[in-house]
């Protein structure tokens, strides 16, 4: 029998909630917890607030916060209202968040006062729109006039801040949400279509300014529903953990996915691995979604990861080469470990295996959701590729962008006329379908005429046992146009020479693929893109080496702390 496939718009997940489970708790972070009718009700008032403001359905608000509730409840309320929610990196600075604002369209942000290590956001709005300095606060802020912004009329504070130039603090944004009638937040809902945009989620921009991928309520939601319905079995009231910034799909998917089956969804405002294992035992937590390997790399190599209760794990999906893959599963044995498949384009994870199959889950990451379509294409050609031959993975379906915002060209070479989404991935289809992922387009090397994957090359130095982490990238050549290089961090209390990481890749793979140089990196010196690393600021890295000698990127002999089990 068919398993059913719910289609709802966002806010509509959340008034579902509240109506079936209303004291379940929806969302758990390590202060604060919110049971479906607490959030529902917040992002009620939130939602009256903007309407306050003057925001109307089609407008895009802007959300510029660390994972907490009061995003949750912005987030929610943008989509209640028909508005475009638009989540912003909140590792961006002045630069960034100037294009950002601008390129969206924004006429509203959304944002916090509270300050902690990480970041002031208020004072890097003001960095990023100086004009804002010169503007009232409070009330008197309500309609803002931005040369560097013109679109943008407010930005209102979710905490605090009821005397910061040209904020409207939380207080004043309570007393307009209190003056508009309740009834309008019901008549707003129900206008919402599912093929409305739902949200504008922007790319890490690794090769230019970020692109902003447009998503529609059926896209984000159904793709959300169908991770948590096609692929894990359920036994009872999961309670999902994932730490990944709301700012990025591989966070809000799977919190609109848990919150869609009345689950609880557990994050943090800020990734600490020992903070993180507490949490999930404390918890009861039974599903992992890190998704990005170095974070459950940090959770294993954690002092408390051997003394930590997770028999309640049942299993969880996270991306890396096959051997860090087994790690994880030799890490949690009692826990069925997957590899997937998906991008932002696509509203996160299309591809993963269904968690009873038992196939090499290192090496394969399954098949994509019913209704979405998945094709390996030559990209020289625009030829069909074979099962087992490498291609450009192609997708077609409902999780599938509507374009990028206010950039037609690259839309029209993404999506091309028969609605085909060429994603700039290497893969292949195995005979019975199942996706095999092989790294970026971009990551394949021209060495001699021959083709070199980084991510295979990566994957083999993965299995030596003092290579933590690596990544490999181009460096120009005279004589070749091109060889691989690579960037290693090893495990504590590992040495390792540039020579020997040579040498051990010349006795096991083709010479063309090995890296004719090696730079070694400690784990908080890796270039970070949002969620994964920055491989555009490795390139730049190289090219400065090679132009000026070794400096303090040259390959050496390194040890560092304890050593590795």
């Amino acid at each position: 029998m068919d398993k059913w496939t719910e289609v709802l718009p966002v806010g509509d997940v959340l008034v579902r909630g509240a109506a079936l489970y209303p004291e379940r708790e929806a969302v758990v972070f390590p202060t604060e917890r919110r049971t479906y009718r607490e959030l529902l009700e917040g992002a009620q008032h939130v939602l009256r607030g903007l309407w306050a403001l003057g925001v109307r359905p089609g407008d895009h608000v802007g959300i510029l916060m660390p994972n907490c509730a009061a995003f949750l409840e912005a987030y929610f309320a943008t989509a209640l209202l028909g508005a475009v929610a638009t989540p912003i990196n909140a590792r961006y600075r002045r630069t960034e968040l100037q294009y950002i604002i601008e390129n969206a369209d924004l006429v509203t942000v959304l944002t916090t006062d509270v300050i902690d290590e990480h970041v002031d956001f208020g004072e890097i709005l003001h960095a990023s729109l100086p004009s804002l300095s010169k503007q009232g606060a409070g009330s008197a802020a309500d309609r803002l006039e931005l040369p560097e912004a013109p679109r943008l009329r407010n930005i209102a504070l979710m905490h605090g801040g009821e005397n910061k130039a040209g904020f409207i603090g939380r207080q004043a944004f309570n007393q307009l949400a209190s003056s508009v009638d309740p009834a309008v937040v019901a008549e707003l809902r129900h206008r919402v279509r599912l093929r409305d945009l739902a949200t504008i989620v922007y790319t890490s921009g690794t090769t230019s300014n970020p692109k902003g991928c447009m998503l529609s309520h059926e896209a984000v939601v159904r793709t959300s529903i169908a991770r948590a319905v096609e692929r894990f079995s359920r036994k009872g009231i999961e309670r999902l953990w994932c730490p990944g910034p709301f700012f990025h799909m591989g966070a809000l998917a799977p919190m609109l996915g848990s919150l869609a089956l009345g689950d609880t969804f557990l994050t943090m405002m800020h990734f600490d691995p020992t903070e993180a294992l507490a949490m999930i035992e404390r918890e009861q937590v039974t599903r992992l979604w890190p998704l990005f390997h170095p974070i459950i790399q940090r959770l294993m190599d954690d002092p408390a990861f051997a003394s930590t209760d997770l028999s309640r794990v049942t299993g969880f999906a996270c991306s890396g080469s096959p051997e860090t893959v087994r790690r994880m599963q030799r890490a949690f044995p009692g826990a069925r470990v997957v590899g997937a498949y998906g991008m932002t384009e696509t509203c996160a994870v299309i591809v993963v295996p269904v968690i009873e199959d038992k196939t090499d889950s290192a090496l394969e990451c399954g098949k994509p959701y019913r209704g979405i379509e998945i094709d390996i294409v030559d990209p020289a050609s625009g030829v069909e590729c074979s099962p087992g031959e490498l291609g450009e993975i192609w997708v077609r379906g409902y999780c599938c962008m509507e374009g990028y915002y206010r950039d037609p060209q690259k839309t029209a070479e993404t999506i091309d006329p028969d609605g085909w989404l060429h994603t700039g991935d290497l893969g292949l289809l195995t005979q019975d379908g199942s996706l095999v992922f092989r790294g970026r387009l971009r990551d394949v090397l021209k060495v001699g005429g021959e083709s070199v994957s980084a991510v295979e090359v990566e994957s083999f130095l993965h299995t030596h046992p003092a290579i933590r982490h690596s990544e490999v990238v181009g460096m120009r050549d005279p004589r070749l146009e091109e060889v691989a290089v690579a960037f290693v961090e090893l495990y504590a209390g590992a040495t390792l020479s540039e020579e020997e990481v040579i040498g051990f890749c010349r006795q096991e793979i083709a010479s063309y693929k090995v890296p004719r140089r090696v730079w070694f990196i400690n784990l908080d010196e890796w270039p970070m893109s949002a969620t994964k690393v920055d491989k555009v600021a490795l390139r730049q890295r190289v090219i400065i080496e090679t132009q000026q000698g070794e400096g303090i990127w040259r390959g050496y002999e390194q040890t560092v702390g304890p050593a590795p089990q």
